[in-house]
């Protein structure tokens, strides 16, 4: 479903790469700061933690997760990620997921680089739909969501534990070729 190549970032100063086992260090040491964490659903001890995830990024089966490392290459430094969970091939769906270390907010990067993402899933790779959930505490991320135009869908009650709490979580969602549904 999705192709061999990887989105194309035309930011100076940043490069996508695939994610790889030795990013796990990297990714964990701002996934649990408490400004990050705050945010998001991951629960994450220790770098280890992180291994499952990044095997799954590796395997080039249809319905695998896709994530991408966002690399500041000035200092080659993991800047942050982006990438697609809960693919359904058969659907021709998934959800968006990207967080970036603190040292990157505030410059219009996740902005971009979603964009990027979003629009390789929806046109390279074939998608009819891709959402994203968010915990409404999330400022930023909804703001990023938004300015990439994603259709804001309802508010999901209960739908994901966080750390042993079920959340609600926004929705959000574009849909390729919508002005040409039938009826």
């Amino acid at each position: 479903m999705f192709p061999d190549s990887l989105p194309v970032l035309p930011l100076p100063g940043f490069s996508l790469r695939r994610m790889q086992l030795t990013d796990a260090s990297a990714w964990y040491d701002y996934l649990c700061l408490p400004a990050v964490w705050q945010h998001t659903s991951w629960n994450v001890q220790q770098p280890d933690d992180l291994l499952p995830s990044l095997q799954a990024f590796a395997s080039n089966l249809p319905d695998a997760p896709r994530r991408f490392a966002v690399i500041d290459n000035s200092s080659g430094r993991l800047a942050g990620t982006v990438g697609f969970h809960t693919v359904s091939a058969l659907n021709r769906t998934a959800e968006l997921a990207y967080d970036f270390h603190p040292d990157y907010w505030g410059r219009g990067l996740a902005t971009a680089v979603a964009q990027v993402a979003l629009q390789w899933a929806l046109q390279e790779g074939h998608l009819h739909r891709v959402q994203a959930t968010v915990l409404p505490s999330n400022l930023r991320s909804i703001r990023v969501i938004e300015k990439n135009g994603m259709q804001f869908e309802g508010v999901l009650r209960n739908f994901r534990m966080v750390r042993g709490i079920s959340e609600d979580f926004r929705l959000y969602a574009s849909v390729h070729n919508a002005d040409a549904k039938q009826s």
